[in-house]
């Protein structure tokens, strides 16, 4: 086998789960319960204790199998009603130390370096900015401008005109079996 083949076999067994692992990601795809203790609420219904239910979501994490565990605010339920993605065109050089300090602001809800795609797009580092309106955000942008000094070539700031769904990792439905099939769910 020669190295390239090992990657693939090692990433196939990373992404690998068992049955525990398929009902807490069915158990958690909507969203942890809003209660003090969201993983004891998801253990319980699961019958598996808190531990365990946490222990496997970390090694699902280190896996890859889960990106992230995070909160998605409904920003305009919020009164937050004008949401900007600013764009910025910045030093390669220094994008990545730039980024995070956009991304450290309490203001930026997430901040990420994108490549380019020249020449109609030269923006490389993206802060999404909420505020309760456009002239906020328009403050919030050159705070931004300010902090990223002579890194900065452009920017611009695309405002959103609706809400989109937001959603995590989900299962596909289990089908029934044709007779004779074995009964495995697919991810």
């Amino acid at each position: 086998m020669n190295g390239e083949e090992a990657r693939a076999e090692r990433a196939g067994e990373a992404m690998q789960i068992d049955e525990t692992d398929r009902r807490i990601i069915a158990a958690t795809q909507g969203g942890l319960p809003l209660v003090p203790a969201p993983y004891a609420a998801v253990a319980e219904s699961l019958g598996l204790g808190e531990g365990e239910v946490i222990a496997r979501m970390k090694a699902m994490q280190a896996r890859g199998i889960i990106r992230r565990i995070a909160i998605a605010p409904n920003h305009y339920a919020l009164g937050m009603k004008a949401n900007g993605m600013t764009v910025w065109d910045v030093a390669d050089e220094e994008a990545e130390a730039l980024g995070a300090k956009v991304g450290a602001l309490d203001f930026v809800s997430h901040c990420y370096l994108r490549p380019r795609a020249l020449p109609a797009w030269p923006y490389n580092l993206f802060a999404m900015v909420h505020g309760r309106s456009r002239d906020e955000v328009e403050e919030k942008r050159a705070r931004i401008r300010a902090l990223l000094g002579a890194a900065l070539g452009s920017d611009d700031v695309l405002y959103s005109t609706r809400i989109l769904k937001k959603t995590g990792l989900r299962l596909r439905p289990a089908e029934k079996p044709a007779k004779g099939e074995a009964d495995v769910s697919p991810l």
